[in-house]
């Protein structure tokens, strides 16, 4: 994000749902979900406003959720992300793997894919490596030194309920976590620098999708 940032294109980020069940009980009070929820986007607004993300390009979509926090494959959330999609209109979407553990991942990947089919014009769609992703190709990937690794860790400690949930599940912090997934991944493709974010690439091509031309 940051990489493409700096080279003036636009940025807009969509927030699919609150992640209130990520938050223990001992970090929030009353620890009730509508409460972990605004704490969530509270930490989400500084962790975007620390990038540089203009306020007006952070959308919260506030899908409908199920009982443990996941948002539901439902007609309702089908129709917020088309919606969203069509407003913005992206040449480019980062999502989660669709190969992962987080069910939240798995669903919010197969909306957006019917959304994207259903629209009918080209674009890239970019899945990135998570902690929880099983399997993955590399078809591209960015690499990057200490010093964006330091504040990619600082980015990362906007979100102190997951940082402390992180602490105190596996012993280390978010930081740390999502930064030795970056040096495993250049470990991997045998990058020369430590760290890197590798993708699978997908593309949606009008000619894939039923046009006729001509």
């Amino acid at each position: 994000m940051r990489f493409i940032q700096e080279r003036g294109y636009p940025l807009n980020l969509a927030v699919a749902t609150s992640g209130a069940s990520g938050v223990q009980d001992s970090f929030c009070s009353p620890p009730t979900l509508e409460a972990k929820g605004k704490l969530r986007e509270l930490e989400q607004i500084s962790s975007c406003k620390f990038f540089g993300l203009p306020e007006d390009n952070l959308t919260f979509l506030r899908l409908e959720e199920d009982d443990e926090g996941h948002p539901k494959a439902n007609k309702t959330n089908l129709e917020i992300i088309q919606r969203h999609f069509v407003k913005i209109r992206p040449a480019m979407v980062f999502l989660p793997h669709w190969n992962d553990t987080n069910l939240g991942h798995q669903r919010i990947y197969a909306m957006f894919r019917q959304v994207a089919v259903k629209s009918r014009y080209p674009l890239v769609v970019l899945l990135n490596r998570d902690p929880k992703t099983v399997r993955m190709r590399c078809d591209v990937y960015l690499e990057f030194v200490e010093e964006i690794a330091s504040w990619k860790g600082e980015l990362l400690l906007f979100h102190q309920s997951q940082h402390q949930r992180n602490l105190n599940k596996r012993g280390h912090g978010l930081d740390k976590r999502i930064l030795e997934v970056n040096r495993e991944s250049a470990e991997l493709c045998s990058l020369s620098e430590l760290y890197a974010e590798v993708f699978e690439l997908e593309f949606f091509r009008i000619s894939e999708l039923g046009d006729i031309l001509g």
